[in-house]
């Protein structure tokens, strides 16, 4: 049964660890989200950050600890692991955006954006196309709604993986280093989505090394090394005022 309690957390971590075989990469890594919040997950190379995102949807299963979804535990219902199917469907509210875009190289931009509510919400496809159409034009790229993907600029494919992840209309959107294969010419075009997306309210996770970015879309920082979280605080209190040293040494070589 979902809770979906609107006054509950919109996404909460509990003492999730997990290893790689004998590699621990997570060790008790806790934190909370809140409805509307965007929060920025920063730290080194290795430190974790884009396998603490896969294991809040479940793409990685932890080896202990839990994953809250406005109070709907996610893996688990009635105290055991979820089927496949019905984990599918807490994924759904969990938006994904990766690194490579993961489009489908056979359909249109439109196509691309339609076929997840078309298949696995059973929407209709009129009301799937109005809806991608709406999408294209707030990522700004209705005009190309009929092209294919291997036309597109790596922020153009960005930004279509974007409008793609929020016509599920998730609760959350989760971005694994959105940025980070793009020409650095490119990186504000899906930067500039991602801030007006926080200013409308999206609940998002972002891992990310764009530091500008976290700084001046960031509710909260939580900043994370060798598989732990070091450190949680308000942008200009992390930015300005670090409290940990491993932190001061991460922004000295990171921000300029």
């Amino acid at each position: 049964m979902l809770i979906n309690d609107l006054t509950l957390s919109a996404v909460e971590v509990r003492g999730l660890v997990k290893y790689f075989g004998s590699l621990q990469v997570l060790s008790d890594v806790s934190f909370k989200v809140s409805s509307g919040a965007t929060v920025c997950i920063l730290g080194p190379s290795g430190s974790g950050k884009s396998t603490l995102l896969r294991c809040i949807n479940f793409l990685e299963k932890p080896d202990e600890g839990e994953v809250f979804i406005r109070g709907d535990q996610v893996g688990f219902a009635n105290g055991r692991a979820m089927k496949e199917k019905d984990l599918a469907l807490t994924r759904v509210r969990m938006g994904m955006v990766f690194q490579h875009f993961n489009l489908w190289p056979h359909l249109t931009v439109l196509g691309n954006i339609m076929e997840s509510p078309v298949h696995v919400l059973r929407k209709s496809k009129q009301d799937c196309q109005a809806q991608a159409l709406r999408l294209l034009e707030k990522v700004g790229l209705a005009h190309k709604k009929d092209v294919f993907p291997h036309t597109l600029s790596g922020g153009q494919k960005q930004r279509v993986a974007i409008a793609r992840a929020l016509a599920m209309n998730p609760e959350v959107l989760l971005f694994d280093e959105p940025t980070s294969a793009l020409d650095p010419e490119i990186v504000g075009e899906v930067l500039a989505v991602m801030k007006q997306l926080s200013v409308d309210g999206m609940t998002m996770i972002v891992v990310t090394h764009e530091m500008a970015f976290a700084r001046e879309a960031a509710d909260e920082i939580v900043f994370m090394d060798a598989g732990r979280i070091i450190e949680t605080a308000a942008p200009e209190k992390f930015f300005l005022e670090p409290q940990t040293e491993r932190a001061r040494q991460f922004l000295q070589r990171y921000v300029r």
